[in-house]
């Protein structure tokens, strides 16, 4: 499974088989729901969402779907991202077991409202001369 160079999400998800392109697209539809202002790309050769900065990146691996919405995302929920393997930035959810959809959920409209209030105090921010 060894992909690069995608030029969309599409592209990227298409690279999978059906039922890896399933669990891609339920993660991109809970995310799109959640943001929908963001806009999607390809960053890190990850799918990713952006607004105001990186949102979160997810990604097909081996033996899992990787979520990685930046360490703030996962401190915020942390007794449930707990039940999970993860590293400072990134949440394992194994295949083969349900995704956590509605975690997913919260976790990005942390995230949109954590970009946005930092992209509002920076345009607040008197500038420096």
């Amino acid at each position: 499974m060894e992909h690069s160079g995608f030029g969309s999400i599409d592209e990227y998800i298409a690279g999978f088989p059906p039922d890896i392109q399933a669990l891609l697209e339920a993660v991109r539809a809970t995310i799109r729901a959640a943001a929908p202002e963001a806009q999607e790309k390809i960053s890190y050769q990850m799918p990713t969402f952006f607004l105001a900065g990186n949102l979160v990146h997810f990604a097909a691996l081996k033996h899992h779907i990787g979520f990685y919405p930046t360490p703030s995302g996962i401190e915020a929920f942390k007794s449930e991202t707990s039940l999970y393997k993860s590293t400072k930035g990134a949440l394992q959810f194994p295949l083969g077991q349900p995704l956590p959809l509605d975690l997913i959920d919260r976790i990005v409209r942390f995230r949109v409202a954590e970009n946005l209030g930092r992209a509002a105090a920076k345009a607040r921010a008197p500038r420096a001369r």
